[in-house]
């Protein structure tokens, strides 16, 4: 695993172009079925990733923490929501809360998330690839591609099932 996550963000360089023009056609005329299709492909992806293996989301990025993320997340603490947000986040150049560093504060050395029975909804959904209207996040999958491997395995199938 550690071998494709160290070739991943060159590949999906490589590939970005591609990628792209793939999105900019999906969005002009997405398959009526491209739900159903993005359901099968990231459950059939998920059989075969272990993400307690890679976990390079959480070691590379940072989830957006919702109101109500941080509202459960505190409580979990049993601390009070500022400062929850004073101790683990600070707001980014969109105005959004995001953690303060990374790798993520929660992720242990074994893979495993501290928190992960309340983790922010971004964390619960990433990388957003059984996402409905899966065509309108197309931005988001070609940066997700160069950081999950499973997302990069699921854009590739993806190219080849929708033609």
């Amino acid at each position: 695993m550690e071998e494709v996550i160290k070739h991943l963000p060159e590949l999906a360089k490589d590939k970005h172009k591609e990628n792209k023009s793939f999105f900019q056609k999906l969005k002009k005329k997405p398959p009526k079925d491209l739900d159903y299709i993005m359901q099968e492909l990231h459950d059939e992806e998920f059989e075969r990733t272990d993400c307690l293996k890679c976990a390079n989301c959480c070691k590379t990025t940072g989830p957006l923490f919702t109101d109500k993320d941080v509202e459960r997340i505190s409580k979990h603490f049993k601390m009070k929501p500022q400062q929850f947000i004073d101790t683990y986040l600070r707001i980014d150049e969109d105005q959004d809360y995001v953690l303060q560093q990374v790798p993520c504060t929660f992720l242990g050395a074994d893979n495993y998330c501290s928190i992960y029975e309340v983790r922010p909804k971004a964390c619960r959904e990433y990388p957003h690839t059984d996402r409905k209207k899966f065509q309108q996040i197309s931005n988001l999958t070609l940066k997700n591609v160069a950081i999950c491997p499973a997302a990069f395995n699921i854009v590739e199938e993806m190219k080849k099932r929708i033609k």
